[in-house]
This record gives structure tokens, sequence and C-alpha cells, in this order.
């Protein structure tokens, strides 16, 4: 069965069949562990410098065609990124029929790693990255006279990839290879240095939202009875979407999914250097989970209240900025009524993310010390996100007490930044807090609720008759587990909850074109429309991910409370 497998991939094995790594710098030390280790971390340092150097050739790139896009094109980066993509695919076609199948290959396989909800956001924003690359693939085909061919090529190539990307980390982000290791390495540092570049890409470029959004600004200026202004950058005349009812879908498809690319390179980033670290890596009986937690929705009332409620709200407040902070003159009404949204519900998961932090002090659960590269990811993700969102908060600071303090919206926004500052810190240090603790092990409470849960089906009738006093009895248990819940494992549970459905609603709104910081204007005028628009589109997109790692990292804290 499955379980077996896992088990048996798990499980301490016979050390003949180990293969031992050899590097030739190291092929005199005395002992096979001590040449096995020295050659780990130098397969470490020379599949890093591969990655660091395409890294840097691709920003390069990037760079060069932001600051002289007549030298260096586009096009030149797309052709650049898909010789990548193609490099990419060999490996990981080579790793699935060739390095996996190999012999012993795979021992061991790390429980910590992929997690259900982070390889169910790699299928979730991998199929909206496809549509993405379909929206594009169809926009430039019917603009093919003024595009060029290497707009159809390169996201093709792109869908391809993104398939079989997310075929490899779904089925082996738990490996520990244990054959072929400094050629893995390599492979998984080129594939991470490709999504990063990506990534890079996917901030930097907004060629075509420059395109649709000055093509939509002088249908809008025409129908107002002003002349088109001639901007040099924006010379779309020549390549205008016909008025078609599909040009329009494709332009609304790619701008609704855009950002869901961003967040799928990130996470491909995170789990491919999970699986780094744990090429070679040999798991101990120590590190195999005995009981592996599931999520319950029992035991929780106030949490999913309130989250709902801020959701809902957060809902009602977007549609309301999107509708009407869209139009060429934005209501000064609509950010007073987003930033209140913000500056009454931050303070609320501020407060949630002390209570949390204390009662763990409270607890007497021992620190899990216990070697964890998901883990220790997890906080450098938790801790390098962000600082998107404090640096636009601290650039936003600067820039409204240096104007006008005073004003009712920068007074707003400026309660908004430091709010947002103290919540990310008060939430990071929870969240880090509680990943390290130890699971709580099931004692004789959750024997006790077993033995009742069973009672109570054994006792079942399908009559039609006693429906209702089958649900009288199930409601009855639920509000007896709850009871019977620990006061500090019952706090817990309804705070993390809580900051689960805020997260997810703070993760939506910015997503989905809800940029306060950007269209306000304030700090836009003060710095600069170029400097300003670069801080924003590196900050928010790691604002994004922020939201949607945390909520991970709080799921995790919820079903092991």
């Amino acid at each position: 069965c499955h379980h077996c497998k896992s088990r048996s991939a798990s499980a301490p094995t016979d050390t003949s069949k180990i293969h031992y790594e050899k590097f030739w710098l190291y092929r005199h030390c005395s002992s096979v562990q001590q040449r096995d280790r020295q050659a780990q971390k130098a397969g470490q340092l020379f599949s890093g410098l591969l990655a660091v150097n395409v890294v840097f050739l691709g920003s390069a790139f990037i760079s060069s065609m932001i600051f002289n896009n007549v030298a260096i094109t586009l096009a030149d980066v797309w052709i650049l990124l898909s010789i990548l993509k193609v490099l990419c695919l060999f490996w990981i076609i080579y790793y699935l029929l060739g390095t996996s199948q190999q012999p012993h290959a795979v021992l061991y396989r790390d429980s910590h790693a992929g997690a259900i909800w982070i390889r169910g956001s790699v299928l979730l924003f991998g199929s909206c990255s496809i549509l993405l690359k379909v929206f594009q693939i169809g926009y430039s085909t019917i603009l093919i006279h003024c595009k060029s061919t290497v707009e159809i090529v390169f996201p093709s190539i792109g869908i391809l990839f993104i398939c079989t990307q997310a075929y490899f980390l779904w089925h082996h982000s738990k490996d520990c290879i244990q054959v072929q290791h400094n050629f893995t390495r390599c492979g998984l540092m080129l594939t991470i240095a490709t999504n990063l570049l990506l990534w890079l890409l996917a901030v930097t470029n907004d060629t075509l939202h420059v395109e649709i959004e000055s093509q939509l600004r002088e249908v809008e200026q025409r129908f107002a009875g002003k002349a088109p202004s001639s901007h040099p950058r924006n010379e779309t005349t020549l390549c205008t979407c016909p008025n078609m009812t599909i040009c329009k879908v494709f332009q609304k498809g790619y701008i609704l999914l855009y950002p869901f690319n961003t967040e799928y390179c990130l996470v491909c980033c995170s789990m491919l250097y999970v699986m780094w670290k744990n090429v070679g890596r040999r798991i101990s009986h120590h590190h195999i989970p005995h009981t592996k937690p599931k999520f319950k929705l029992q035991g929780v009332v106030f949490g999913p209240l309130l989250g709902t409620s801020a959701v809902i709200i957060g809902a009602c407040v977007f549609m309301m900025y999107q509708i009407q902070a869209t139009s060429l003159v934005p209501s000064r009404q609509v950010f007073v009524i987003y930033y209140s949204y913000y500056i009454v519900l931050l303070p609320l998961m501020s407060v949630g993310a002390v209570i949390g932090t204390i009662i763990h002090a409270l607890e007497k659960k021992e620190l899990d010390t216990l070697k964890n590269p998901t883990r220790s990811l997890d906080v450098v993700l938790l801790m390098g996100a962000a600082l998107g969102q404090i640096g636009m908060s601290y650039f936003s600071i600067v820039a409204l007490v240096a104007t006008d303090p005073r004003d009712l919206l920068n007074s707003l926004a400026l309660s908004y930044s430091v709010l947002l500052i103290f919540q990310n810190i008060t939430q990071n240090v929870f969240v880090i807090d509680g990943l390290h603790r130890q699971r709580t092990p099931p004692g004789k409470e959750g024997d006790t609720k077993e033995e009742q849960n069973r009672e109570a089906y054994s006792q079942r009738r399908v009559s039609v008759l006693e429906l209702g006093q089958e649900i009288r009895k199930a409601s009855l248990s639920y509000i007896h587990t709850y009871s019977h819940l620990r006061w500090k494992r019952r706090v817990l549970r309804e705070i993390s909850f809580f900051l689960v459905l805020c997260n997810i609603i703070l993760w939506v709104m910015p997503t989905f074109g809800a940029h306060p910081i950007f269209e306000n204007g304030m700090e836009r005028s003060f710095y600069g429309y170029s400097t300003w628009f670069v801080i924003v589109n590196f900050g928010l997109p790691l604002g994004v991910f922020y939201r949607m790692h945390s909520v991970g990292g709080l799921l995790e804290i919820y079903v092991t409370a």
C-alpha cells in the first residue's frame, strides 16, 4: 500500500545501499563519512555558483532591456530565457526517466517537504499561468501583423515548461536523491535560477500593461472630447487591438491572471530549494513522524466567524475600490474607505499574534531542534518576503511626513504604513515560534473523543424520523468537543484560523489590482514616477507572496496546536 511505501522510503536502510558522495578534491580523506560531508559541501558550492552566474547573466540582460532597449530588446531576453527553459526541460525529463529510476536512488523521503497546500498552490498558480500564456498567444496571434513570432514561441515553450515542472514537483518534491548528486544539484539550481529570472522579468516588464492601458486612456479621452496625448513610449496606434470581443477577452484575462505567474515562480523556487538541500540527505528514524495531523474544523467558533466577517467586508471594500479607483479621476472617498478597513483589521491581527506568542511562551512544549530544511526555508521566506511590505511602508512614511501629515488621506496612509510594519513583525514572531514548537502528542483526551465518536456512529439509525435527533446529537458533540479542548490549544486554534482568513483577503486584494499605495499619487509625486514604480514593483510581489506563505505557516500551527 501507499503507506507502506512511504514508510519504507523513510525508514533506515542498510548502509550497503547508500551511495556516498565523492569529489576529486577530497579523494584522499581518511574516512568515507568525512569524504562524503566534504563532497556534499563542495557540490552545494559549485551548484550555487552556477545559479549565481546564470542569475547575474539574466539580470544583466533584463537591466539592459530596461535602460537601453535599442541594443537589447525584449525579444533577446525571451530567447535567453527560452534556452534556459529548454535546458531545464531536458534535465527534468532526464531526472524523471533516468536518475529517479536507478536502484536505491530514493532511499529516503522528507515528510516535511512538499506539503499538500504548497503542492496545491503549484497546481493552482501553474494552471492560471498556463491560461495566461494561452491569452498571451491569442492576443499576439490577433495582432500578428505588428507582433514578432517570438511573442508566440516564447509562451508556447512556457506552457510546456510549466506543465513539466508542476508534474515534477508534485511527484518528486519529497525525494532525498542518493545518486548523481552533483548533476542533480546543478539541474535544480539551474531551474531555480530560471524561475527567478522569469519572476524578475514579470516584475519589471510592463510592456503589455502599458500598451493596454494607453489604449483604454485614449478611448476614454476621445469619449470626453479631448485629443489623445502623444507619449513617446506608447506608440500603440500601429498595434491597436481591433474591435473584437475575443481580443478584449484576451486583454482582460491577461491582466487578471498576470499576478499568478509571479506567485508560481516564487513557490517553485522554494520547493526546488528544499529538494536541493535534500540531495544526499539521509534521514534517521527520529525525523519520521509517528502521527500525521489532519485539518479538522472542530473546536473553533470565534476565529471562523471573525475571519469570515473580515473576508466579506474586505470583498465589498475591494469591489467598491475597483469600480471607483479605475476611473480617470479616482474618488478621494474610496481611498479613505480602503485605508480605514486596513486600520481596523491590522490592529486586530497584531493583537491576535501577540496573544498567540504569549500562549506559546506559557506552554511547556519543547522546541524542535532537529534539522529540517523545509522549516528553515519557511523562516527565511517569511522574513525575506516581509521586507517587501516593510520597505514600501518606510518609504511611504518618509514621503507622507515630509509633505503634509495633517491631511486626512495622508494621516490615514501614514497610520496604515505604521500598522502594517507592526503587523508583519508580530505575525512573523508568532508563526516562526509556532513552527519551532514540537507537535502535541495525542493523549487521553483524543482517545476519549474517538471512543465517543465510535459510540455515536454505532447508535445511528437510518430512519428518517430520527434525522432531527441525529442533527441535534452532532451539534451537541461539536459543543462537547469545543468545551473539552484545553483553553491554550483552543485560543491558538481560534487565533491561527482568524489570521488565515485575514491573510487570504489581504492576499486577494493586491493580487487582483488594489494598489492604493501607487494609485493615490502621494508617494509617486514625492519620489517621481520611475523611482516609485520600481519600489512598488519589487515590494508588492513580495508582499503578496508573504501573505500566501503566511497562510501555510498558520495552517500548520492550527493543525499541530
